[in-house]
């Protein structure tokens, strides 16, 4: 399985890798700084570059039917061989975009009431939708609170826990569509002093007030119980 070098260093731009495998699915290293799309978040693009200089466009990053990582490339692309050594270098500002809007959903579940029953993350707005009744929301009252806990400059950071600990809080999972993995005897969290604890396997940024500003675009009803609330960046 692919080392995922960007769970344990998020502003990791490039590494060096080796080529595992290649194929219509995708190119398989055996590590790598991309990240597969998942938990409402885009997977990266970026390139890999190899030895004799060649450069690969990676268009996007999934998991395989197997969980391991795919490099997928434009239809046509020719493949590397098995062993070929390259450079796996991610397209940096689009990530950091994705970053600083990922930590700043978690900071909206922390503004808004109410369980998520969906979300995504943008280049440049993200969306969570919020299991709530006929109950207002005010885009004016949350763009102030976020913006206030971006101020705030709390720390960012993922650690982990084992799921005997999570099942003891069950609190702890705001989205009711999707449960963490499970299997391997422990789940990631990330951690926002002060203000969140949950579940996540994203990329984020280290402290707050590294989103930048914010506001809240839309508040729209999705449904008898469902609130959409969308951000964008204010900057």
């Amino acid at each position: 399985m692919t080392d995922p070098v960007f769970q344990e260093d998020a502003y990791a731009r490039d590494c060096a890798a080796r080529v595992v495998a290649a194929g219509p699915d995708g190119i398989r290293l055996d590590r790598t700084v991309f990240y597969p799309m998942g938990g409402g978040q885009p997977g990266d693009t970026g390139l890999l570059r190899l030895a004799d200089g060649t450069e690969i466009a990676v268009t996007d990053t999934r998991k395989g039917a197997d969980g391991d990582i795919l490099h997928v490339v434009a239809e046509g692309t020719p493949l590397p061989a098995p062993g070929t050594e390259a450079t796996a270098e991610i397209d940096w500002p689009r990530r950091h975009r994705l970053m600083r809007m990922h930590s700043c959903l978690h900071l909206l579940c922390a503004a808004v009431p109410g369980a998520v029953t969906g979300g995504s993350v943008g280049d440049g707005k993200g969306r969570l939708d919020f299991d709530l009744p006929e109950t207002g929301l005010d885009k004016q009252a949350i763009t102030e609170t976020l913006n206030r806990l971006i101020a705030e400059d709390h720390p960012v950071r993922a650690d982990w826990i084992d799921e005997a600990e999570l099942d003891a809080r069950p609190e702890l999972v705001r989205t009711m569509s999707v449960q963490p993995p499970r299997g391997q005897g422990r789940v990631r969290v990330l951690k926002i002093d002060g203000v969140d604890l949950q579940p996540c396997g994203g990329t984020h940024v280290r402290r707050t007030a590294e989103i930048g500003p914010v506001r809240v675009s839309k508040i729209e009803k999705k449904g008898r119980h469902n609130r959409r609330v969308t951000v964008v960046f204010d900057d």
